[in-house]
């Protein structure tokens, strides 16, 4: 057993370098697909570029006081989640300019939250609730 105390390891942030590319935010209506083919080509030229898709913005609508709506449109947030994740995207901010009933759609904004968690991605709202009640 040894009493001396191993070399200082650095953190992954301690050990970062500046690249050069540009931050960019991707409309989600600019997106022509979901799909991971059309997906991987877009990464592509926007590397070929020099830019870099750091967030992902979704406008939606809850203005409806329907759970199959409701339901509709969180599965929508899903796929552009998932669609973020495969870009590398840091965020996406998910835009609502009314919300019907807040306790249908609280629920629901709440686990596409969480599956953006597991993706490694923010979600964020600009919506007229949050998801604390």
């Amino acid at each position: 057993m040894s009493t001396t105390s191993g070399p200082e390891l650095e953190s992954p942030i301690d050990r970062c370098r500046p690249a050069d590319v540009t931050p960019v935010t991707i409309e989600a209506t600019a997106l022509e697909s979901t799909a991971p083919e059309y997906l991987r080509e877009l990464k592509g030229e926007l590397y070929g570029e020099g830019l870099s898709p750091t967030r992902l913005t979704l406008e939606t609508r809850f203005d409806e006081d329907c759970s199959l709506a409701t339901q509709e449109e969180a599965d929508r947030i899903r796929r552009y989640v998932r669609a973020g994740a495969f870009l590398g995207v840091d965020a996406v901010t998910v835009s609502a300019d009314a919300v019907a009933n807040a306790e249908k759609v609280r629920p629901a904004l709440a686990a596409c939250a969480e599956r953006a968690d597991r993706e490694g991605i923010a979600l964020e709202l600009d919506a007229p609730i949050t998801l604390e009640r």
